[in-house]
């Protein structure tokens, strides 16, 4: 009789050995991320959010995007030259787009421009830049969810957790705020979002409820959109009705230009040194300031760079983008473009040639994405797969031989 409750004693401890090594592997054991979000919610707590609004934010968010920890990890395989960068921003599809939208959103373009002092095709170009005016909003498999983005990179990515950490926070606010639905708060997978890509604090500091609804919505609301681009400009010093920089020749020097690049002198020295613009135009304000640059090196162009170039540069301080937006806005308001060509390798491709390549990389059914002229990493590994099956030097480098053998 003992031995028969001693072996029921031993069979039931069994049992529940067995169930407390089981449940926490389903039921009831919590991911790593899952224990980050909780404890996080304290540090959230001090900066104003609310428990209601936490729970909503991570309802049902069990695990990291992994999405977003493969495009925090992505190194480009090719370095972008300025001009492949400009080509595919500033463009005949890209000019003719900025102009329609001019004519199709006139009077939102009006009470900004008249709200804020900034030329509506800066605003134009900003928005094609950003969004390719709202286009990739339209590709949801393209968007993340933005607080569950922001905790992936505070939780895995060392490198951006303090930015992550900061967005995140900023992020939640957005939500308890109102301005967005949970399920319409989306963005890039570091957080920018809406149609002009605003991060986070940026859009807590400087958006806008231009369509007076009472919400600030970037994502749906086109005169919110703008009018929130125009008050980062504004608010960062923009000088209303003058331009961004001067395209300049460069002057015979034995000792070389590269020496001035980064010296800000009046545009009347630079003058005198021989920066002149190309076609002999002078320049209107001649007592105003210029920092020199040299975006493709002395066998280049160069570029006198006004207040305005610097003031782009606080909404994404890279030297191309600002150079973009400025060419860009030029041509949307009907001005030339460049006089002076890249010191492009030889072989290499015009704009409508790369949209061939593209074109007959996916007629044979290499390419899948879309013709755009753009020859980022999905146009490279088709080049790669189509050289890989002509027996060809499997480089990715899109150049005319290979426009001539994809012609053939």
């Amino acid at each position: 009789m003992q031995s028969t409750i001693r072996f029921g004693r031993e069979k039931l401890i069994l049992i529940i050995m067995a169930m407390i090594v089981v449940m926490p592997q389903g039921v009831m054991a919590k991911s790593g991320f899952e224990k980050w979000i909780e404890e996080f919610y304290p540090v959230a707590q001090k900066e104003g959010i609310q428990k209601s609004t936490y729970e909503i934010a991570f309802a049902g968010i069990t695990e990291p995007d992994a999405r977003v920890l493969e495009k925090a990890a992505y190194q480009p395989e090719f370095k972008t030259k300025i001009w492949d960068y400009v080509d595919a921003r500033v463009n005949s599809l890209s000019i003719k787009e900025g102009m329609r939208m001019d004519k199709y959103y006139s009077r939102t373009l009006d009470s900004v421009v008249k709200k804020f002092g900034i030329q509506r095709s800066v605003l134009l170009a900003i928005w094609s830049m950003e969004s390719n005016f709202g286009n990739v909003l339209k590709r949801p498999e393209r968007l993340h969810y933005v607080p569950r983005a922001l905790a992936t990179l505070a939780y895995k990515d060392d490198r951006r957790k303090k930015f992550a950490r900061s967005q995140l926070i900023a992020s939640l606010k957005i939500l308890q705020d109102g301005d967005v639905d949970k399920d319409q708060l989306t963005g890039s997978w570091a957080g920018a979002m809406g149609h002009t890509q605003f991060i986070p604090t940026s859009y807590l500091a400087y958006g806008v409820d231009m369509d007076g609804n009472g919400r600030r919505d970037i994502w749906n609301s086109i005169p919110d959109a703008l009018a929130t681009a125009a008050n980062l400009l504004h608010k960062n010093g923009w000088r209303p009705g003058k331009t961004w920089g001067y395209e300049v020749e460069l002057p015979n020097n034995k000792g070389g230009v590269a020496r001035y690049e980064g010296e800000t002198k009046l545009l009347s020295e630079w003058q005198e040194l021989g920066f002149k613009r190309p076609h002999t135009k002078g320049y209107p304000r001649p007592g105003e300031k210029a920092v020199f640059k040299l975006l493709a090196g002395e066998n280049g162009p160069g570029f006198l760079m006004m207040k305005n170039f610097f003031v782009l540069k606080r909404y994404n301080n890279a030297d191309a983008y600002a150079l973009g937006v400025g060419l860009l806005a030029d041509r949307i308001a009907g001005f030339d473009g460049m006089v002076q060509s890249w010191p492009r390798p030889p072989g290499s491709l015009s704009f409508d040639a790369k949209f061939e390549v593209q074109r007959l990389l996916k007629k044979q059914g290499h390419y899948h994405g879309k013709i755009d002229g753009y020859l980022g990493k999905g146009t490279r590994t088709a080049i790669k797969s189509y050289q890989e099956r002509e027996g060809l030097k499997v480089d990715g480098e899109p150049n005319q031989n290979l426009l001539k053998n994809l012609q053939q």
